[in-house]
């Protein structure tokens, strides 16, 4: 099958596709990578009247750092980050998760900022960037706003952008020094999107933590403070204190009835908590692109 007729428009600047899409009375969808619209507009699932190009604006496709903080512009490719072409601040957990995304044709022209939007449960970045406190940056003709990425994504396909605004940028905080990460999946086979992940970012040193359960139906579960998940203390000692049933009734409470499927987020979620270790503290360069 084939698109239905669609007109298409590069703008050059963000204020000029802010006006673009105010102006705009007809269906309007935006493609930086095309990895998720492309077929979706061959199958007719969308059939949007205008497609906007969104890869000739500069300050989508731009990334630096500021202070702690890594800020990567909507159109950073997931090859780009696996890559190295910008900077880290998180001692490599991007690169790793960046490098296991489905397949290098789909790295290479798929883009952050298009997974976040998109917001399929199974998708990589949607969990990642929970787990790791990122934000991110959203623009419309009255002003900028940024939300935490748990409140981006409000659910299945569904994230929080109101009429006329795009997402622009994500904000990635440092891991300090000392930090873990841990990240795991469960695929059929490489390539293919998540049955389930396990995500957690833990700081031993400080007793913090933050864990998250995806490839749900919906958003991913967060336990925003994973203390409960080792008995009430992250230290040194994290991995041995994982408590499986405290994730289990965090699925219970998102609404998983299914006994085995909790089972195998669980499972999952536990084997990212084993591969949890200490991150090299980043020394990122003071600005990429």
């Amino acid at each position: 099958m084939k698109p239905a007729p669609f007109a298409w428009e590069r703008p050059g600047s963000l204020a000029a596709l802010l006006d673009r899409l105010a102006q705009a009375t007809c269906n309007v969808k935006l493609i930086a990578g095309g990895q998720s619209l492309g077929p979706m507009l061959n199958l007719r699932l969308v059939e949007p009247d205008l497609i906007l190009d969104i890869t000739g604006i500069p300050e989508l496709r731009e990334a630096r750092v500021e202070g702690d903080t890594l800020v990567l512009g909507a159109c950073v490719t997931h090859a780009d980050i696996e890559d190295g072409r910008v900077a880290d601040v998180t001692g490599g957990a991007l690169q790793r998760v960046a490098s296991a995304i489905a397949y290098r044709p789909v790295r290479n022209r798929g883009t952050v900022g298009g997974s976040l939007v998109h917001a399929d449960p199974a998708a990589d970045w949607v969990s990642a960037l929970t787990a790791l406190g990122a934000e991110v940056e959203i623009a419309g003709r009255n002003g900028r706003r940024t939300l935490p990425v748990e409140r981006f994504v409000t659910g299945a396909l569904e994230v929080a952008l109101g009429a006329g605004e795009i997402l622009v940028a994500v904000r990635v905080p440092a891991l300090p020094a000392g930090a873990a990460w841990g990240y795991v999946k469960h695929c059929a086979k490489i390539g293919e999107f998540a049955h389930a992940i396990g995500a957690v970012r833990l700081e031993p040193g400080a007793g913090l933590g933050r864990a998250v359960i995806g490839a749900v139906e919906g958003p991913p579960v967060l336990l925003a403070d994973a203390r409960p998940l080792f008995g009430g203390r992250i230290g040194a000692d994290f991995a041995a204190r994982f408590d499986p049933r405290v994730a289990d009734q965090a699925l219970r409470e998102a609404g998983m009835a299914d006994a085995v499927e909790r089972h195998i987020h669980v499972t999952v979620l536990a084997r990212a908590v084993a591969a949890a270790g200490p991150v090299p503290h980043a020394k990122p360069l003071p600005e990429a692109a």
